[in-house]
């Protein structure tokens, strides 16, 4: 089985969270069996968005991406250096 990726956990997670909260004002439940109930259908709920999203294709290859050069700072530039004697 392959790891899920930064973005299946962050889709996952975020549905858990949000799918409790919603699912615990909208039902209005006090007892423990309904809120372990409403936790458990939230976490397959969350499995399930992580593992039905799409995939990339093909993982993004190091000469794919572009160098970005920063040019180097003059040290001193515009400063008199010298030491006055």
């Amino acid at each position: 089985m392959l790891r899920p990726n930064t973005a299946q956990l962050a889709y996952g997670s975020a549905t858990v969270v949000l799918a409790t909260v919603a699912l615990l004002l909208l039902s209005g439940t006090t007892t423990t069996l309904g809120i372990a109930a409403v936790c458990v259908a939230t976490l397959l709920l969350g499995i399930l968005v992580a593992v039905t999203m799409p995939r990339r294709e093909q993982p993004v290859k190091p000469s794919e991406r572009k160098e970005v050069r920063v040019p180097a700072q003059r040290v001193g530039a515009g400063v008199d250096t010298r030491i006055p004697s």
